[in-house]
């Protein structure tokens, strides 16, 4: 795609996002907004009785007259609301519609999240707030239908009541509706919603709502930029309000109709049949990014581009136009001045109706395809899956979940998806629905993580928004959402560790009892545990589970207090005493063998120095014009077997298995090390022993994935497909005896000798089908390896020489931790020509591992600790 360069606003100041707050299905602020994501939380629920009465109005016949076919959606929970924090006299709360209020409270978090509380002083005075709104009446309905008094005089005086009983009833009536006086009038007007939140927090920017239906917060956030780009105003609040999921909003939907009969939002989905109502408020803060920089802001991320455009003349006043939405994506690449292909997540306005998914997917393959002949890289996805489609607010609902994306380098789910629409040929196009949560890792060529963001509106408006990470990666605390913690207790007898367990359980379930949480966490970090304790733990990942791992030992420790047993539940350990560590702390870094689909996708999730690793290793692989090893690790979710079993089958082979071990070794040995973590040796299995230099500091981080590569590109299979590469197996037993049976086959032989009771064969296939026929017969356990040659036997030796030029090509230093070699068992020499030269011999030679181990253990290395992606 060929992108004019236009010298426009936002290129000349891009515009930071600083803050950001919100309310949504089942979601009090951000941090439950994010975790519901990452956690595929199914956020429609149904209708609560404060909201319309299901039995008066529902009726599962969509043409039923007055009636609506859904009685599910997305609702905001409860929220304490105190109206003297924002100087509001409680008697004209009946008379303020609900969105006012709680856009105050929604506004107040937004400025407190971007750091400009009470105790930060800011420029009130230019600091505007414009927030699209479409349908913040709905205490219009109640004054509007207070008015048709003399309607039910007429029908009543008509049914034969006299005029004393017609006005009893017409009063009575009235009593349902709320009253008429001086604060209704304003308490009903759309524009309030934002006049108020300038009035009460004190802002003398612009202030404005925008009602562009459900693109409005969209239109809202144009107009903001546009103040701040122009200079008009130094600081904005922007965002969308809509919490009308009242009947009216119902029947509106209902009989359009677009309201899913299944009632649930399935975007792209094959079975897709319509969308679901939500209600939300989401606001974000605006800052020109050089003054958020100046002022050490927090930056969540940076808008690029902003595209806009109408659909002209069309089918109907609501028909999305796939023409429309193409100029809207073309304009804000346009404005952010770079090609849509760098772009790896699409945030789709996702409504999930059949025309719309259809239109707006024909919109984002023709886009983004031009001049693009790369597939299946964009993850695409719809918030709207999870907590329904929330009108005015459904912009900025989608900018949140983009903006925490990129802040967190997370590639966020969307649900409900079990086989993507059969019309798109999604296989063929840029994009991919991304299902699962997964790491963002660093595209091709060094670029920003880059996202778009879309949203229409009924009336043919259409918005796309262009955003950038502001850093590559993090350098401080920023996790927004809640990780596993590990949870330590210990006491001198048991009976004083249940009653310990007994308090802090109490303490959890008291009003104190998010602090009581975090004391909790802080104090089993640092918990110096004296090796006669009673000890007890667990890996909790909330407040809830926690209290569910405590009630489970509190009722153990009742019944076995005095018993030996470990039988515990999974995931809790206990032990009586601990266990005094005399000898030495060895660090071994497991080969290949082993590796499977999105492993570590948790820690590359949580842990910057993972993702750090991945980045170093794909700018290494890109290079050379080959896959990113990230992409094999982490694919695209497979919706059947076949496919996931092709991506499997991608991993296990040479080229891939080996940088995608070493990378998530090194990521692993990094983070321990943060923890403290010092081995007295290190070693490795096969592969991983290239890892173990590393680790020894023999090579530097960019000479150990030099040889990565440079090891599994010559050891990699030949495109001959009529070549045997041979295949490995995996012995188990008395292995005394297979040395005798491997000599009546010359063309297998003993690869890797692991223990007393474990060895490794390899050879071509028809002679190791042969032996394991023969193992089995004679009671042997035995597996064939995933791995794709005979690795460690003359059947590789094509990859010892290019394999042996690398390591010339790099510097060797000398151990600073003692490292253990396959091929001698023994210590490798101090000398880096030495250590060279033997591992130049490490492709095709036995790996002693048995040895090694025994020599280890003969020096003092008694506990070891492995690192990578499974048992050796």
């Amino acid at each position: 795609m060929e992108i004019k360069k236009l010298n426009s606003q936002l290129q000349k100041s891009p515009i930071a996002i600083i803050g950001m707050a919100c309310l949504f299905p089942q979601s009090k602020n951000l941090q439950e907004y994010w975790e519901k994501i990452l956690h595929k939380i199914d956020c429609i629920t149904d209708v609560p009785s404060s909201r319309w009465d299901v039995e008066s109005y529902y009726d599962p016949d969509p043409k039923a007259p007055d009636k609506t076919y859904c009685k599910r959606g997305g609702f905001i929970p409860e929220v304490d609301f105190n109206p003297m924090e924002f100087g509001l006299p409680p008697n004209i709360l009946e008379v303020t519609d609900i969105s006012q209020l709680l856009s105050l409270v929604v506004a107040k978090q937004a400025l407190e999240d971007a750091g400009y509380g009470l105790s930060r002083q800011f420029n009130r005075e230019r600091t505007g707030v414009i927030l699209g709104v479409a349908l913040a009446r709905q205490l219009s309905v109640p004054l509007c239908s207070r008015l048709q008094y003399p309607i039910w005089e007429k029908v009543l005086k008509s049914s034969g009541l006299s005029d004393e009983d017609t006005q009893k009833i017409v009063e009575k009536m009235k009593l349902a509706y709320v009253n008429w006086e001086e604060n209704a009038f304003p308490g009903m007007l759309a524009n309030v919603v934002s006049g108020r939140i300038a009035n009460r927090l004190d802002l003398g920017g612009m202030n404005c709502v925008v009602d562009a239906a459900c693109a409005s917060s969209f239109g809202a956030l144009k107009m903001a930029v546009s103040e701040l780009s122009e200079y008009r105003s130094d600081m904005m609040l922007t965002g969308g309000v809509d919490t009308d999921n009242s009947i009216l909003a119902y029947m509106c939907f209902s009989k359009t109709p677009a309201i899913s009969p299944s009632q649930n939002t399935k975007p792209f989905d094959d079975d897709a049949d319509g969308m679901m109502l939500g209600e939300g408020i989401g606001m974000i803060v605006l800052k020109r990014l050089e003054d958020a920089q100046r002022d050490d802001d927090r930056i969540y991320a940076v808008i690029k581009g902003i595209g806009t455009s109408s659909d002209g003349r069309y089918k109907s006043i609501y028909a999305p136009r796939p023409e429309g939405q193409v100029r809207a994506l073309s304009h804000a690449y346009e404005d952010a001045a770079f090609s849509p292909a760098t772009v790896s997540l699409l945030e789709a306005h996702g409504t999930g109706t059949r025309a719309g998914d259809v239109a707006e997917f024909t919109a984002l393959k023709e886009f983004f395809s031009e001049n693009n002949s790369k597939t299946q890289y964009i993850a695409l996805g719809s918030v709207k899956s999870q907590i329904g489609h929330t009108k005015a607010a459904a912009g900025t609902a989608s900018l949140i979940k983009t903006a925490l994306a990129l802040h967190h380098k997370v590639l966020p789910p969307t649900i409900n998806i079990t086989k993507p629409n059969s019309k798109f040929n999604i296989e063929t196009s840029p994009f991919y629905l991304n299902t699962e949560t997964k790491p963002w890792l660093c595209s091709e060529g060094g670029a920003p993580r880059r996202a778009g963001v879309s949203s229409f509106g009924f009336g043919g408006t259409n918005y796309h928004v262009v955003m950038e990470e502001y850093e590559s990666e993090q350098h401080c605390a920023y996790r927004l959402h809640n990780t596993p913690q590990s949870i330590l207790l210990s006491a001198s007898t048991t009976k004083q560790l249940l009653i310990q367990c007994e308090d802090i359980l109490q303490k959890l379930q008291s009003s104190a009892k998010d602090r009581c949480y975090l004391e909790l966490i802080e104090s089993s970090k640092s918990l110096e545990i004296p090796l006669t304790d009673v000890r007890v733990g667990f890996v909790a990942n909330s407040l809830s589970e926690a209290c569910n791992f405590l009630q489970i030992i509190i009722d153990w420790l009742n019944k076995y207090q005095e018993s030996e047993s470990w039988n515990l539940p999974q995931g809790i350990y206990y032990r009586k005493t601990g266990i005094a560590l005399n000898g030495k702390v060895v660090a071994l870094f497991s080969g290949q063998g082993s590796q499977y689909l999105n492993m570590g996708r948790e820690l590359a999730i949580n842990f910057p120095c993972l993702r750090q690793a991945y980045s170093y290793i794909n700018g290494f692989l890109h290079q050379d014009g080959l896959p990113l090893i990230s992409d094999i690790v982490f694919p695209p979710p497979g919706f059947d077997a076949a496919t996931r079993q092709v991506q499997s089958e991608v991993l296990q082979r040479t080229e891939y298995a080996q940088p995608a071990i070493g990378v998530f070794s090194v990521g692993l040995y990094k983070i321990l090390q943060q923890a403290g973590f010092k081995p007295d040796f290190v070693a490795g299995h096969s592969f991983g022993e290239l890892t173990a230099l590393w680790a020894a500091e023999v090579l530097s981080e960019e000479d150990y994935f030099f040889l990565v590569k440079a090891r599994s590109q010559a050891m990699a299979m030949p495109k001959d497909p009529n070549f045997d590469a041979g295949v490995m197996l995996s012995v188990k037993g008395d292995v005394s005896g297979v040395n005798q049976l491997v000599k009546n086959f010359p063309q297998v032989t003993i690869a890797n000798l692991n223990s007393k009771n474990q060895v490794v064969l390899a050879g071509v296939k028809s002679e190791i089908a042969q032996v394991q026929q023969i193992l089995n017969q004679q009671g042997y356990s035995t597996v064939l390896l995933s791995v794709s040659a005979a690795f460690h036997t003359p059947l590789v030796s094509r990859a010892q020489k290019p394999f042996a030029q690398a390591i010339e090509a790099v510097t060797f230093k000398n151990a600073k931790i003692p490292v253990y070699s396959n091929v001698t068992g023994k210590r490798y020499p101090t000398q880096p020509q030495a250590i060279k030269n033997i591992l130049k011999e490490h492709l095709i030679n036995l790996v002693r591992f048995q040895h090694e181990i025994e020599n280890i253990y003969a020096d003092g290395g008694y506990l070891f600790i492995e690192f990578g992606q499974g048992t050796f």
